[in-house]
């Protein structure tokens, strides 16, 4: 009968009645794409998005550690206040040493997308060097506080100092750590799309330890050698 359906189109129907798998071929399989009609998302956008997250929850945990500062820095004891202790010219120096290694890792990131390894490894080498330098300055400048028996225990606004700024500089050594391991994966392995990937989110990771550490230069060493 021309009215009859084909073996096929039956046993989608049975295997399927309500249609959850939207079309299939000729096999019985799914053509669902993955991008609105049907099946999981591409794993880009998965990774994408969980890594966004875990920024946006980063920087909600430095606003908290701001708002905790904003409080404390007031209760100075009978410790040295913002104007005793802060450094502007280490400072300045460590400014530059940061958002300098932010352009080299825009440079870096530049490379990787024209697949161009030696600029890539060179930019990336010159990030970490820039990097290092912004971590040995601040870990001095902790060293030199804690000589002065200025440490986080000597007060509050000590304390609320040492834990916004040490945890920056921990997500700098962090991402230093992160930044070699790059380095090496593209060398061994080449510009892999999970490994481009990586890279990529390594770069987001950077750029906003730079946005955060602009708040802390401001707030911190600016506001806090004037008052």
């Amino acid at each position: 009968m021309s009215g009859a359906a084909s073996p096929a189109s039956v046993t989608a129907l049975r295997g399927d009645p309500y249609h959850l798998g939207h079309s299939r071929d000729g096999h019985g399989e799914s053509r669902a794409t993955g991008r609105g009609t049907g099946g999981p998302s591409p794993k880009r956008i998965i990774v994408a998005y969980g890594f966004w997250i875990f920024i946006l929850s980063d920087i909600v945990m430095f606003a908290s550690f701001f708002a905790s500062y904003a409080v404390l820095q007031g209760g100075v004891s009978d410790g040295p206040t913002g104007p005793e202790i802060f450094d502007l010219s280490r400072i300045a120096i460590e400014t530059a040493l940061l958002l300098l290694s932010s352009f080299t890792c825009g440079m870096a990131s530049l490379a990787l997308s024209a697949r161009r390894m030696l600029l890539f490894q060179t930019a990336m080498a010159v990030t970490f060097c820039l990097g290092a330098g912004f971590v040995a300055l601040e870990a001095m400048e902790f060293y030199d506080l804690i000589q002065r028996n200025a440490g986080p225990s000597r007060s509050a606004f000590l304390s609320s100092f040492f834990t916004l700024v040490g945890c920056h500089g921990l997500h700098v050594s962090i991402g230093l750590l992160w930044l070699l391991t790059m380095m090496a994966q593209v060398l061994a392995k080449g510009f892999r799309s999970d490994i481009v990937r990586r890279t990529l989110c390594f770069a987001l990771f950077w750029h906003a330890l730079d946005i955060v550490w602009v708040g802390v230069f401001s707030v911190v060493y600016l506001m806090g050698s004037i008052t």
